[in-house]
């Protein structure tokens, strides 16, 4: 019995201590809930905000003519916080009133589910006082404002639960429009302009203070301590859009046409220095061309572009003139056990004038005429490289450009024949950047300028730095190297070997071609792979551009030499240059002094149209009524007359002649959507004039 009592014992009094343990883990439980439960949450709280950086708003980058190349777009992440006080006040009386309506514009925005679908989401979440329902993602800012006078979501974040994450996305409204050059700027992958201009677009970032929740994503504090961010600068770049299309299109017809392996065209302002077009183009596994890379900016043999460079050096040390003679040994010359080729044959023992060797691309008269004056004092050559600037960098606004590889005496990959095939374009490696800031020297009466692209700095429209061309050289050679150089360029698109290209050119152009063998890695020269070019610049008798073109080709292509395959692409960007440019800017100037008889006939609000007239104080004549709105401004015998331009309710208006402004507010006044195509004032319009038309229709409207 003693032993029954005392185990019995034992149990109740095991038993008690765990009820007594029980009390106090709930009165304790109670105790921290109640009385202790502000203080825990808030270092809950605390636990899970902290301060986060935001980040500014980057910088746009424009074209000279003011289009935007690359530029940021607001997006945001909606989420909704079912567990919201104003949500859930009064049993959910507002969420409940809203449901219906609310459920039908969000299918209605964003077209993804129907209004019973949105409506059962919404439901469960409130049930289940999801804190931060993800409901939508990457939403943009024409969507978040119509989400904003939704039901419910118009009453604010504390009544409604709605929040809305913004963030940014970087386009490149062109696309492929210079898009290496231009640049990326997405996550920490960033090349081109993106890249090297990046400290000014980039801004200062700011902070605020966030809550973290699930999956990590972050959702600002109401009331929280901010600090604003700064917004990035605006830069200007010198490319012009029009200038770089009609240069991207020519390669990229050509490249596709030969099947080419890789490609650029660059375009300079020849006084200036400023790069108005750049386009790189390289060749996909499925056969489609992108700007994947910017050869421009890095070294390959030039070929026989470089020859300007030989005739430089030895005009200037008058090693020779242009009129001296040169055996081109039929188009086939050894030397030091190695065979320099012409691309044709010539007579046996033919004499040709140094000038005429230079125009039909001898090989061999340019091997010959380096080895036979520089042959025993090699550094003399390149001490003119030098002074040409071929081994340095040219300096561009632009992360990437690499260094020319040129070989001197004494260093290891010197032998030879190092030197005579250096004369045409061989042994060496310079960037089509550095060959056409040569030629632009030249075109530029010597004086060398650096190339750039970004001509200014802009802080919310307020210019707050201009980039002044740069000159590199005053003067690369004297005078009269220079005329004849010139003589020798101009000769090459007369009488040489781009006579084909000019022939029925309205304008003259100096320049030269090359087509440089390349090796295809392990497999060295048997694919025979060429690389052709054409560089040059025009109107020769007064230079606005200079222009260069360089296509690898394909293996064993057929057309491959410079004056049949980048040839054609520089002259059908010349052609377009000199009628749009050029040849306009002439006849501005030589008018400029006249009285303006020709024809015009423009359209516009009445108001807008006399306010400039005012203010440029020109006189017209008014016949127009009080009541008309839009008039048509028109030529009358050299006066400026007024007419009335009628728009009837219920039929298609005349849009031709209205600027994109005027024919965007009119057509949307009168309910129809527009399809734009091209810049400048209306030619050409899908609806004709006077035809009847409903709310809602679609109208093709065509830019000249």
């Amino acid at each position: 019995m003693d032993v029954k009592r005392d185990i019995l014992w034992r149990v109740y009094l095991a038993y008690i201590a765990v009820v007594i343990v029980g009390f106090v883990i709930i009165g304790k439980a109670f105790y921290i809930q109640q009385v202790e439960g502000k203080h825990w949450r808030d270092i809950s709280d605390s636990l899970h905000i902290k301060p986060e950086a935001t980040e500014a708003e980057r910088g746009t980058i424009y074209s000279e003519d003011g289009e935007m190349l690359s530029t940021s777009v607001p997006q945001f992440d909606i989420y909704i916080d079912f567990g919201a006080d104003g949500l859930q006040e009064k049993n959910g009386k507002r969420f409940k009133d809203n449901l219906d309506s609310l459920s039908y514009d969000l299918s209605d925005l964003f077209k993804d589910q129907t209004e019973g679908e949105y409506k059962k989401i919404l439901s469960e979440g409130f049930k289940n006082k999801d804190r931060f329902y993800f409901l939508r993602k990457n939403i943009s800012y024409r969507e978040y404002q119509q989400l904003k006078t939704f039901p419910l979501v118009r009453l604010g974040k504390n009544k409604s639960g709605f929040i809305a994450v913004d963030k940014s996305k970087r386009l490149n409204p062109y696309n492929m429009l210079a898009f290496r050059t231009i640049g990326l700027a997405r996550d920490s992958f960033k090349v081109g302009l993106e890249l090297t201009y990046d400290s000014l677009l980039k801004g200062k970032s700011g902070s605020r203070l966030v809550r973290y929740i699930a999956g990590g994503v972050s959702v600002p504090v109401e009331g929280g301590f901010e600090t604003e961010a700064e917004n990035g600068k605006d830069i200007v770049t010198t490319i012009d859009v029009f200038v770089q299309e009609i240069t991207e299109n020519a390669l990229m017809k050509m490249m596709i046409q030969n099947e080419a392996e890789h490609g650029c065209a660059l375009v300079m302002e020849t006084k200036t220095g400023k790069i108005k077009a750049i386009a790189n183009l390289g060749k996909r596994n499925d056969g489609s061309y992108f700007e994947d890379y910017n050869y421009a900016i890095n070294p390959s043999e030039p070929g026989s572009t470089f020859k300007l460079a030989t005739m430089l050096s030895l005009l200037e040390d008058k090693k020779i003139s242009l009129n001296n003679t040169v055996n081109l040994e039929g188009g086939v010359w050894k030397i030091n056990g190695q065979t320099v080729f012409d691309s044709e044959k010539h007579e046996e023992n033919l004499d040709v004038t140094v000038k005429r060797a230079f125009e039909i691309s001898s090989n061999v008269g340019m091997a010959k005429l380096v080895w036979n004056n520089y042959g025993n004092n090699p550094n003399q050559f390149i001490r003119h490289l030098h002074q040409m600037h071929l081994d340095t960098l040219t300096g561009i606004d632009l992360k990437g450009e690499r260094n020319a590889v040129i070989y001197k005496p004494g260093t290891k990959y010197w032998s030879s024949t190092t030197l005579p095939w250096m004369a045409f374009g061989y042994n060496i490696e310079v960037t089509p950047l550095q060959t056409i800031t040569l030629y632009n020297a030249i075109a530029n009466n010597g004086k060398m300028m650096r190339p750039y692209l970004v001509s200014a700095v802009k802080e919310e429209g307020e210019l707050i730095r201009e980039i002044e061309p740069k000159i590199i050289d005053e003067k690369i050679c004297n005078d009269a190297v220079l005329h004849q150089l010139k003589e020798c360029l101009e000769g090459v698109c007369a009488e040489g070997t781009a006579k084909g290209i000019f022939k029925n050119a309205t304008y003259k152009v100096a320049g030269k071609t090359g087509t440089a063998l390349v090796a295809n890695g392990s497999k060295g020269y048997t694919d025979e792979i060429y690389q052709a070019s054409f560089v040059g610049y025009f109107p020769a008798d007064d230079p606005q551009y200079t222009c260069l073109v360089v296509i690898k080709n394909k293996p064993h292509a057929l057309k491959r030499h410079g004056a049949d395959v980048a040839g054609p692409v520089f002259k059908e960007i010349s052609d377009r240059l000199y009628l749009n440019y050029v040849r306009q800017n002439n006849y501005t100037k030589n008018s400029s002094n006249k009285n303006d008889s020709s024809y015009f006939n423009y359209v516009g609000l009445k108001e807008d149209v006399k306010q400039v007239m005012k203010t440029m104080q020109l006189h017209y004549s008014d016949s127009t009524s009080i009541t008309d709105d839009w008039v048509n401004m028109s030529s009358n015998k050299g006066s400026v007359v007024l007419i009335n331009r009628k728009i009837n309710e219920g039929t298609m208006p005349q849009l031709k002649g209205m600027g994109l402004k005027d024919a965007v507010f009119l057509c949307e006044n009168i309910g129809l959507k527009l399809n734009i195509k091209g810049k400048g004032r209306v030619e050409d319009q899908s609806i004709a004039a006077g035809t009847p038309i409903a709310k809602g229709q679609i109208i093709n409207i065509l830019l000249n």
